[in-house]
């Protein structure tokens, strides 16, 4: 049994902490939400004060936050967590964060001999749950070696994407591509609609033709269709329309850093960003469909901020 100390326990990382601690680790966890810190003790976790407190003895800590901001001011800020940890604590973030705040935490973790990895996960908050995430991890192959064990519990898949950062850069093209997907297949059953196609129908000959894809199997945004697809549930969020933004800003940022236009990918953000300012941010990001049409409505659904954008 590993001891992990778990920081961020929102609607991603609760489920997710819950697979460490069905496994059989001890989880210490520490959420700053008073609301989401109250369901993770229901659930079961240990809910420490601070994060220095829960480090004390931890073989691994785990990170699920909003920002690279986030993780760089726990991880390495004046009173950090790397100043106080063990050179034997393996350091896992999963946030989904920005290239720059990636490399600087490899580099200032190597720099105190400590085990960092940055471990994305894909799959949502259904997949959290059900402990099938897919990993991509971005360190060294001997850190990698580490994380794999303790993510295990979590996940369906692990990938070794390479070095440091890497892991990060998997998630924001993985989500950059998902995202072009979903705005296409939203304004192609919108146009569908006007045509006076039925949604079940043309579901039935998209999945087996050229247009399939993961947005469109999986999560077929017209409602009714799907039974599991958010659209089916009022567009409850899986995975939030304000997640989809951030990591599409992630995008852009990395698209701009390297030189790469990513003209189409800056369409898709201008749609969500629309979409988040309406006030739907915490709409579930299939909600595209019914925003493009003016049926979303003004009363939008909401989540805390800081949950809006955690993983």
């Amino acid at each position: 049994m590993s001891v992990i100390t778990w920081v961020g326990l929102g609607r991603m990382g609760l489920p997710m902490a819950l697979q460490i601690a069905g496994a059989g680790h001890e989880v210490r966890g520490v959420e700053i939400n008073p609301v989401a810190a109250r369901e993770a003790e229901m659930a079961g976790i240990s809910i420490y004060s601070s994060a220095v407190e829960a480090i004390e003895g931890a073989d691994a800590v785990v990170t699920m936050l909003p920002t690279g901001a986030h993780v760089r001011e726990l991880l390495a800020g004046p009173t950090g967590l790397f100043s106080v940890a063990s050179r034997t604590t393996l350091f896992v973030d999963s946030s989904t964060i920005d290239i720059d705040s990636a490399k600087e935490l490899h580099v200032l973790a190597e720099a105190r001999e400590l085990k960092f990895v940055d471990a994305p996960v894909s799959g949502g908050v259904v997949k959290a749950a059900a402990g099938t995430l897919t990993f991509m991890i971005g360190g060294s192959e001997e850190s990698f070696a580490a994380a794999s064990s303790i993510v295990a519990p979590m996940a369906a898949k692990i990938v070794y994407a390479g070095g440091p950062s890497t892991g990060q850069a998997a998630k924001i093209v993985n989500n950059l591509i998902l995202g072009i997907c979903l705005a296409g297949t939203c304004e192609g059953l919108l146009l569908g609609e006007r045509l006076g196609l039925d949604a079940d129908v043309f579901y039935d000959i998209a999945v087996s033709s050229s247009a399939e894809n993961f947005a469109l199997r999986e999560w077929y945004p017209a409602p009714g269709v799907v039974s599991s697809a958010p659209s089916s549930h009022e567009y409850a969020p899986g995975f939030t329309s304000a997640l989809l933004h951030k990591d599409l800003s992630l995008a852009l940022q990395a698209g701009q850093s390297t030189g790469t236009a990513l003209d189409t990918a800056r369409t898709v953000h201008a749609l969500f960003e629309q979409l988040v300012d309406s006030g739907a941010g915490g709409y579930d990001c299939t909600a595209l469909l019914p925003a493009l049409d003016g049926r979303l409505g003004s009363a939008a659904a909401s989540v805390p901020a800081a949950d809006a954008a955690t993983r």
